[in-house]
């Protein structure tokens, strides 16, 4: 007979690495102990999850929760709340705060200022500069840092990485994966006129359109392979970049955000307005 759980959720939609399945979990001592058919199970609490979906804690690799710098729009501890109330367990937090997190004195800092007030596991990045390049080897092992984050297009103080020189030392140096924020800084500046003279959101994506992203995505992906290094290229907006990243897969994880899949330019703005 199976030793009895402290909870057991039956019937639900499981999503787990091997993909969907109708089926149960149970948990005994804070951990996930069997997945499966236990119609015969007993727990000291069921829960019927049937025509809901169970997944594992959600990993967020990208979270800007703005502390230190900016707490009047977030805050590590609201932050935190906010994730682990939409089922997020762990987040990798962004450097460009104020001030910027690329020394270990800044790493320090948010991880003191995380200290029992963050809610679920946490870890954050060391932006990757034209100043700091040669450190970047040691900051990325430091204790509570995930990893290099690099911003290819527009972003606060000396974190913009705009030029190929630049982004060849930052990936040279480093060997864990790095995470990318690509859009090419100089089509930017290039077309910024645009959101100008429109001045309406709108423009948005006319300013900063497919090409902007993937020129960048290319470079990016041309200079990882020269380096041998990794890459995690962020909240990918295009249907170009996806198809041009499905062939680099040895190199390159992508994320996206829920709403660069349901929605698309012009026609939410047309619909949902700005």
């Amino acid at each position: 007979m199976v030793e009895p759980f402290d909870l057991l959720l039956r019937g639900g939609t499981l999503i787990t690495h091997n993909g969907i399945s109708r089926g149960d979990v149970g948990v005994r001592d804070g951990r996930i102990a069997v997945i499966g058919d236990m119609a015969v199970a007993t727990a000291g609490e069921v829960f019927d999850a049937t025509g809901l979906h169970v997944l594992p804690g959600v990993i967020d690799t990208q979270v800007h929760f703005r502390e230190p710098g900016s707490e009047h729009k977030e805050n590590l501890e609201a932050g935190s709340r906010g994730a682990v109330l939409g089922g997020v367990t762990a987040v990798f937090e962004m450097p460009n705060t104020s001030p910027l997190t690329t020394s270990p004195d800044a790493l320090a800092d948010k991880l003191a200022r995380a200290k029992d007030r963050m809610l679920c596991e946490h870890a954050f990045y060391v932006g990757g500069t034209k100043e700091n390049a040669e450190q970047l080897a040691e900051l990325e092992r430091l204790p509570g840092c995930c990893g290099v984050k690099i911003f290819m297009g527009s972003s606060t103080g000396n974190l913009l990485t705009e030029d190929d020189p630049t982004l060849r030392r930052i990936l040279g140096a480093i060997k864990r994966r790095c995470a990318v924020h690509a859009e090419d800084e100089p089509r930017l500046r290039e077309r910024q006129h645009l959101a100008q003279e429109a001045a309406d959101p709108s423009a948005h994506p006319v300013w900063r359109d497919s090409e902007t992203a993937l020129r960048a995505t290319r470079r990016l992906i041309a200079i990882a392979r020269e380096t041998g290094t990794r890459v995690h290229v962020l909240h990918i907006t295009t249907a170009e970049e996806i198809r041009f990243l499905a062939k680099n897969k040895d190199i390159s994880s992508v994320e996206v955000t829920p709403q660069h899949l349901t929605l698309s330019a012009p026609d939410c703005y047309t619909e949902l307005g700005t």
